[in-house]
């Protein structure tokens, strides 16, 4: 059967697209497959995680989280700006910002890789033909060709492996944000732990001190008495004794004191000898007694590094969509217009012109398992994200029922040194009334002077203890930090978290 010119027309366009779709569907078909690669960490349920036993008896407040300016409530304003010298100026907040810029940059390079590309170029080149080089046998000639040219180019992202790259590195760059709150955190922590403990060795100094005055008193009164022959040089040398253990333990007050001052000079970023010029703390109170409501539920939004976890299991889900994306055919668009001529007067004449289109469609097929790989890699990281995290949440939760616990009975262990030192102090003052009275010697006032001190000195350790580790509660809380974007929380498998946002923000 023969067919006209026009028959022959109709039949191809219809012929070309169809044989265009099944040379596709036949290329998607020869994709390199990746069933049977899943994920296998699960996120743990906040349902599952009890702490009630645990912090039963705790007092619970309705509305007791953590303030962002947590440290004014242990009572001494120029702790505020110890804390804001340190964040200023200490290497550790330096090094987060750091990585926080080169993550951000990440998200840039990832976002580049999303837009097309569009170059220019320019030659020129003068060249001679040699006599050998010259078909005609002549050679000698000069020749000089321009060029000019515009290249477009453009990676047309068909399944969203582009985007889901670009998510992946927003997620982390978030991450590395919340990091960067989890380092003030820390340091604002570790400042006001330094100067807790300088309070407290401060008070310890005082009592040494004291300690030291009533022995060299015992000592000159022992002194006394053998003199006057009513004691043996036994005694003397036991108060003797004494005082040369009361220089031993000034000096190792003063000591402690010295180490604190160096530590917070090295703590705000400076020299040791910064420590020196900071002031006496004033007495501290505790920055938190009691426990805040819903703590599981509202724990994954106000720990940064729990946020931080959770945002680094959204950035790996993202990878590993960009990763299967690289299992499908790869559309590039490329194109080049411009002008070519070895004639300056023609080189923008209609001659001279020159373009070109070049749609390029490619699919892997064969690549040794590399790509299976790469994803296998990408959902092992996942599932290290996802146990990371759980960790993290196990954890934070732990620290603050252990901590809480700690408080709570810390506050109980205090309440019964406050009493052990009034009972000192009663006694103390009425021993002292009755050698005013000459009903007894300053000897028996010395011996409860002791008792007093001691009692003090106890009390004076126990309660930084519990200062301290009032702070360490505000640490476990998170210290005033709350996420405002809230990412959401899954029970198990694939998180379906939104698309983080550009980092840069105030958490």
């Amino acid at each position: 059967m023969k067919m006209d010119n026009r028959q022959r027309g109709r039949s191809g366009h219809g012929i070309y697209p169809a044989a265009a779709g099944l040379l596709l569907v036949a290329m998607i078909g020869g994709c390199a497959s990746y069933d049977g690669i899943e994920p296998e960490g699960e996120m743990v349920s906040l349902n599952q995680l009890s702490a009630l036993q645990a912090v039963g008896d705790v007092t619970i407040s309705w509305a007791n989280w953590p303030d962002r300016q947590w440290w004014n409530a242990l009572g001494d304003p120029h702790l505020e700006a110890l804390i804001q010298e340190a964040l200023a100026d200490s290497p550790d907040m330096d090094v987060a910002q750091a990585r926080l810029r080169s993550a951000n940059a990440a998200v840039g390079q990832a976002g580049a890789e999303r837009l097309p590309t569009v170059d220019g170029s320019a030659q020129i080149s003068r060249s001679r033909v040699s006599e050998v080089d010259d078909p005609q046998g002549q050679g000698n000639i000069y020749s000089t060709t321009r060029g000019l040219s515009s290249n477009f180019s453009y990676d047309v992202d068909l399944w969203g492996g582009r985007r889901a790259a670009w998510s992946a590195a927003l997620g982390e760059a978030r991450a590395t944000e919340i990091d960067l709150h989890e380092a003030a955190l820390t340091l604002s922590v570790n400042v006001a732990r330094a100067y807790v403990q300088l309070a407290g060795d401060y008070a310890l100094l005082d009592i040494a001190r004291q300690e030291l005055e009533r022995a060299k008193t015992i000592d000159q009164t022992n002194q006394q008495l053998q003199q006057a022959g009513l004691s043996d040089q036994s005694v003397r040398l036991q108060s003797r004794s004494s005082v040369d253990s009361a220089r031993q333990s000034l000096e190792s007050a003063e000591q402690a004191v010295r180490s604190d001052r160096i530590s917070l000079g090295v703590l705000l970023g400076k020299g040791p000898d910064r420590g020196f010029d900071i002031e006496r703390p004033q007495p501290l109170s505790p920055a938190l007694l009691s426990l805040p409501s819903v703590v599981p539920a509202e724990l994954i939004g106000r720990r940064p590094d729990v946020v931080a976890a959770r945002w680094r299991v959204e950035s790996q889900t993202q990878q590993i969509k960009a990763d299967k994306a690289q299992f499908y055919p790869d559309l590039n668009l490329s194109a080049m217009a411009g002008f070519s001529s070895r004639l300056g007067s023609y080189f923008f004449s209609e001659s001279a012109k020159s373009w070109s289109v070049s749609p390029a469609l490619s699919l892997p097929i064969f690549e040794g398992g590399r790509l299976r790989a790469n994803l296998d890699s990408t959902e092992a990281d996942y599932d290290l994200a996802v146990a990371q995290y759980n960790q993290t949440v196990i954890s934070a939760l732990g620290t603050v029922a252990d901590t809480i616990t700690a408080v709570q009975s810390l506050e109980r262990q205090r309440q019964s040194l406050e009493r052990s030192r009034d009972n000192a102090q009663q006694a103390f003052d009425l021993a002292l009334e009755r050698f005013q009275a000459g009903i007894t010697n300053y000897l028996q006032v010395l011996s409860t002077q002791q008792q007093l001190l001691t009692a003090q000195q106890s009390l004076v350790s126990l309660n930084s203890q519990l200062v301290d580790t009032s702070i360490q509660l505000v640490q476990a809380l998170g210290g005033g930090f709350n996420d405002r974007l809230n990412v959401p929380h899954a029970t198990g498998g694939f998180p379906h978290a939104p698309n983080p946002q550009m980092t840069g923000s105030d958490g």
